[in-house]
């Protein structure tokens, strides 16, 4: 096979939620000389994009996304390994998670799987996470992002706290802040010190790459 084919079909196994062939194209890669993160940056992160536009549009639904998903991270086990030390060090660090009193997580797990095609090093904190938490590894982890989310209005208040711990922490002005959900806005982001609002998955690593 040529390298374009198996970029093609890195690409393709994603977009279609294929684990097995995700796995099996991204060990031939390997084999036949291809840089891991020339696989990475134009077999796997351009399927990703082509999902996410497909979910954005809704030409496709939940379940082909977490399929999507799967079949990335299947592949991204074979891969990452294979990178070289430098571009493991480069990788921006993203500590990310549901704030405390809230465990609906899909949206937060959409932006960890974009993120992390996007070639940012994301931990994911889970859901209901207390406020300590974010900044305890957010430090840990010498992490560059600190990305909330939450789908319901009452638990809104613990970004700020989140924000603000960070600020007493002495972290505010090493990390950039990201905040999404239903009830989220702009104009919330800006009255509680957040860097950025994503409205969507798409558009929350759109910010986030053009930050870095």
């Amino acid at each position: 096979m040529t390298r374009e084919e198996i970029l093609g079909g890195l690409e393709k196994a994603v977009v279609s939620g294929n684990k097995a062939l995700a796995v099996k194209d991204a060990n031939s890669a390997l084999h036949a000389g291809i840089k891991a993160l020339d696989a990475i940056d134009h077999g796997l992160i351009k399927g990703m994009t082509i999902v996410g536009d497909k979910y954005a549009t809704h030409e496709i639904f939940l379940p082909q996304v977490l399929l999507a998903a799967d079949a990335m991270y299947g592949a991204l086990d074979v891969l990452l390994p294979h990178l070289p030390v430098e571009s493991a060090k480069k990788r921006i660090g993203v500590t990310i998670g549901v704030i405390e009193g809230d465990v609906h997580d899909i949206g937060k797990n959409l932006v960890k799987t974009m993120l992390t095609a996007g070639g940012f090093s994301v931990t994911d904190l889970g859901r209901d996470v207390p406020i300590d938490n974010f900044i305890q590894k957010t430090k840990e982890k010498d992490a560059s992002v600190v990305a909330m989310s939450t789908l319901m209005t009452p638990t809104m208040d613990g970004m700020k706290q989140v924000i603000d711990g960070l600020v007493e922490s002495g972290l505010r002005m090493k990390v950039k802040t990201i905040i999404g959900g239903a009830p989220c806005s702009q104009e919330f982001a800006e009255d509680i010190g957040s860097d950025f609002f994503g409205m969507n998955a798409q558009e929350a690593v759109e910010k986030l790459k053009g930050a870095f």
